[in-house]
């Protein structure tokens, strides 16, 4: 049989009760709770706010990407892979003038033999 809470009671039974919650109970929660409450009320949005300066810094981003992968997508992948190469060889023939200019000393060596070769082919 089944009897109701008052006569649970009366058997020495424990009436179930739900245990308190501290976090909803704390004065902190329940003022921003009340404060996001008004502001909906309000139609005021909290989470997004940016002052002018960082708005315009955004949408000036978002137009510089947007400008980038338009210049990408515009660019055909032949020129692309021209200019590739070229920067390539740049770099390569950069990199032979310093290898080139950074041994003096066997630049001396190779001068000397320069010179020295046709002297000893004349004998």
């Amino acid at each position: 049989m089944v009897q109701d809470g008052d006569g649970a009671a009366s058997d020495g039974l424990i009436a179930p009760r739900r245990l308190p919650n501290p976090c909803m109970e704390s004065p902190q929660r329940m003022d921003l709770h009340r404060e996001l409450l008004f502001n909906q009320r309000i139609g005021k949005n909290v989470l997004n706010q940016k002052s002018e300066l960082e708005k315009a810094l955004s949408k000036h981003k978002e137009k510089q990407i947007m400008n980038q992968v338009k210049e990408h997508r515009e660019t055909p992948e032949l020129e692309r892979a021209i200019a590739e190469r070229a920067r390539r060889l740049e770099a390569a023939e950069q990199g032979a003038e310093l290898e080139a200019g950074t041994n003096p000393a066997l630049q001396q060596l190779r001068a000397r033999l320069r010179h020295a070769a046709p002297k000893a082919s004349a004998h």
